[in-house]
């Protein structure tokens, strides 16, 4: 698979000066990750461009992540000074938890503005994320309405906005924020995998054949059971797909298997959960 999988577009570019510009005008920020994927999710440069304003982590589609190792990875951010909340925002479990942790994180803030005798406000707050880490979704979770625009497609805010929720914290939202490189391919790999990097700028036959070939090494079992397929000892990214094609029926003219076709059918069943509950970053160990 190539590995110089980037995606950087120009509003991209904006969202993160807005995101420098504004941090003077809130109190805490809240950033939003794919729990899925909690460390490739993380735009590298936002704990330094927050400095001192409290950060609470927000793990995200934990309904599609494992949930052993979404405690972990709780436990990781807490370790490093950050607040750290596991939600499924797409049903709203976990999120009426969010606005006690912004209040009790940005309460000195609050309690100085009264000290000095100006008129006290609800706190505020900057929730910033990757797209399709499911931001949109939790604001409106958040706020009980349709307040902030949704797709299943990275990319579909384009502008900051305010938003009061439940008259208790006022949130500004900004677009999602990826960077300019990925480093690592790995992290290039997981975000193509879990949908935060539009399908066009990478070769999806590629990414759900490596995916395949995760799966078949890591939960056997899983691949086996959903596609009713018995897995060789010896198997390629290719070959995976090819068993997963056949098994659906997926056949071309000719007689040959369509792995196009089985790339898309793994992705999107990867995606939905059908396959199982896969958390593909794993916490770091403990010093």
């Amino acid at each position: 698979m190539p590995t110089d999988i980037q995606w950087f577009p120009g509003h991209m570019a904006k969202a993160r000066r807005l995101l420098q510009e504004n941090l003077k005008l809130v109190d805490a920020v809240i950033e939003v990750v794919d729990a899925r994927i909690p460390s490739s999710s993380r735009n590298p440069m936002l704990e330094k461009t927050v400095g001192n304003k409290p950060l609470l982590v927000v793990l995200n589609k934990s309904d599609l992540a494992d949930p052993h190792l979404t405690v972990r990875w709780e436990e990781y951010f807490k370790g490093r000074g950050m607040d750290a909340l596991s939600v499924d925002s797409l049903r709203g479990i976990g999120v009426g938890g969010i606005t006690a942790r912004v209040k009790q994180m940005a309460g000195n803030k609050t309690i100085s503005l009264g000290s000095s005798g100006r008129l006290p406000r609800p706190p505020r707050c900057m929730i910033v994320g990757i797209p399709n880490a499911g931001k949109s979704f939790l604001i409106n979770r958040l706020v009980g309405k349709k307040a902030a625009r949704t797709g299943n497609k990275p990319g579909v805010t384009r502008g900051q906005q305010w938003i009061r929720v439940g008259g208790q914290i006022d949130l500004m939202d900004t677009p999602g924020i990826l960077w300019p490189k990925f480093d690592d391919p790995e992290v290039g790999f997981r975000l193509a995998v879990t949908g935060a990097i539009r399908e066009q700028v990478f070769d999806l036959e590629a990414v759900a054949g490596r995916l395949g070939l995760w799966l078949a090494e890591v939960y056997p079992e899983k691949l086996k059971a959903r596609y009713r397929i018995e897995l060789p000892h010896h198997l390629d990214a290719e070959g995976t797909l090819g068993l997963i094609g056949q098994s659906r029926g997926l056949i071309q003219q000719g007689g040959r298997v369509d792995t196009y076709k089985a790339a898309v059918l793994l992705l999107k069943e990867f995606r939905e959960g059908v396959l199982g509950r896969f958390t593909l970053d794993l916490p770091p160990s403990p010093d």
